[in-house]
């Protein structure tokens, strides 16, 4: 159950952090879902390694862990894509 809830978490944590993240980052919502699956993994490992949690369950704690982690991998992504 852990990688569907990680996925199912990624999906909404991608259109979160979408909402969040100021600016406009050019991608569509497509790689926005990517990006956030991704970032609910990211956001996962680093709660399970400080002992915050994982986002093993649907609770509050792992929504957060999981718009965190989509937030930090949406950052990442527009700085690596940023053109100056």
């Amino acid at each position: 159950m852990g990688i569907l809830t990680w996925i199912i978490f990624g999906l909404i944590a991608g259109a979160i952090a979408k909402l969040i993240m100021p600016g406009n980052q050019n991608m569509g919502w497509l790689l926005t879902i990517i990006l956030g699956i991704v970032g609910a993994f990211v956001g996962g490992w680093i709660g399970s390694m400080l002992g915050w949690g994982t986002v093993e369950e649907f609770d509050i704690k792992g929504i957060l862990l999981a718009v965190v982690g989509a937030l930090a991998v949406l950052w990442i992504y527009g700085m690596a894509t940023k053109r100056g």
